[in-house]
């Protein structure tokens, strides 16, 4: 979602708000923005409740403004930052707030699940560009994101690295009609296993990821494959695309981040080595390529590259968010709170690996449909499928 870049090339510094600094995405950020200190100037940071790694970012960086969401550490951040000049804040209120600041030109959204969706909007109703990590915003209210993106003219800049890859073989295709795209998924630590196999899956061998280092909840999406399904259903919304013209593509080796298929045939696709400082960076600083010394990727390598088609049998998550995606309407919302409360169940070994999938199916098929849902019957879909979710576990 691109409407035009509106500032010359580094006229001056861009205020940067990152919603999540603590969080997998966000200390990467805090590395590029540390990179680049004449490219941005740190304008806020906000934690949900990793109030010590918050501290120790504000001392370090410096930035006008920190959040903590939770309100119990806000003594214990204000306390720690008395003599520091930076203001603090606490509560999920306040990031809202602090995103509308006049200094803040993008805004890294980088929190886990929901809890991005408010501030998002009312970081675009401010008219701050949103580099977008928090994919879960365009799975519950992709139709209303679309909307007031268009509304008050604002660019939504991918940050996962498949959307980045598609985002940046787009240039100079304007013109060009995109045919499908292809999004391609490493199969996680599971691919090729059986549902035999997947019942006896323990939360230690979930977290370990092989070729990506994440965050516990979406490493446990991307084993599940619920991760590649959110991604599904983000891209319709970034790329205004069908169903239909989305695909998956399992790609262990995790080096060719996505394609582009075009009308006449020809395919274009983004490579690298898997690091997702690349596409933060590109995200904050486009539409330039800024110069960097990360390792580069070396064909004699990785001779081999293999594509598989994923198996949305066994890996019914993929499949659930694609069935989403076709009802639309509030239905892909019941599905990532759902979700995100299962997944929470088995890191906390309450319930099984294949346990998700079922307690997904369950609530989506459960949740009344909405086709044209408002802000408040998103926040009504969010509540009732955690709550048919909960229950199914206590269950």
């Amino acid at each position: 979602m691109e409407k035009g870049n509106k500032k010359s090339n580094n006229a001056r510094k861009r205020g940067i708000a990152i919603l999540g600094s603590t969080g997998s995405i966000g200390t990467q950020a805090l590395e590029v923005i540390e990179a680049y200190p004449e490219l941005f100037d740190l304008q806020v940071i906000t934690a949900g409740n990793n109030a010590d790694l918050l501290i120790e970012q504000a001392r370090k960086f410096n930035p006008n403004m920190v959040v903590i969401v939770d309100e119990t550490q806000y003594g214990k951040v204000k306390d720690a930052l008395w003599n520091e000049d930076i203001h603090v804040y606490c509560g999920a209120e306040a990031l809202c707030q602090v995103v509308q600041s006049t200094d803040v030109d993008v805004v890294l959204t980088a929190l886990v699940g929901y809890a991005g969706l408010k501030p998002t909007i009312a970081a675009i109703e401010a008219k701050k560009d949103i580099a977008l990590a928090n994919k879960e915003t365009l799975v519950v209210a992709g139709q209303l994101i679309a909307q007031l993106s268009r509304a008050y003219g604002v660019n939504i800049y991918p940050v996962d690295s498949e959307h980045s890859a598609i985002f940046q073989c787009l240039p100079g295709e304007h013109m060009n009609p995109i045919e499908k795209i292809y999004l391609t998924a490493s199969g996680g630590p599971f691919r090729g296993f059986s549902m035999d196999q997947l019942a006896q899956v323990s939360k230690a061998q979930a977290l370990k990821h092989p070729n990506w280092s994440m965050g516990a909840k979406i490493t446990i999406d991307s084993a599940t494959m619920m991760n590649k399904g959110l991604e599904v259903i983000e891209a319709k919304w970034l790329f205004n695309l069908r169903a239909d013209q989305i695909d998956v593509v399992v790609h262990p080796q995790s080096i060719v981040h996505s394609l582009v298929q075009f009308e006449d045939g020809s395919m274009k696709a983004q490579m690298g080595l898997p690091d997702m400082k690349l596409p933060i960076q590109y995200a904050l600083t486009y539409p330039y390529r800024i110069k960097t010394v990360y390792p580069r990727f070396d064909f004699m390598e990785y001779p081999n590259l293999s594509f598989e088609k994923p198996d949305r049998i066994t890996f019914k998550n993929l499949d659930l968010a694609y069935q989403a995606m076709e009802k639309d309407g509030n239905i892909p919302c019941a599905l990532n709170a759902a979700n995100e409360i299962a997944v929470q169940a088995f890191l906390d070994e309450r319930i099984a690996f294949l346990d998700i999938a079922r307690i997904n199916e369950h609530v989506m098929n459960q949740v009344a449909h909405s086709s044209k849902p408002s802000l408040d019957d998103y926040i009504a879909t969010d509540l009732e499928a955690r709550r048919l979710a909960s229950g199914l576990i206590l269950s």
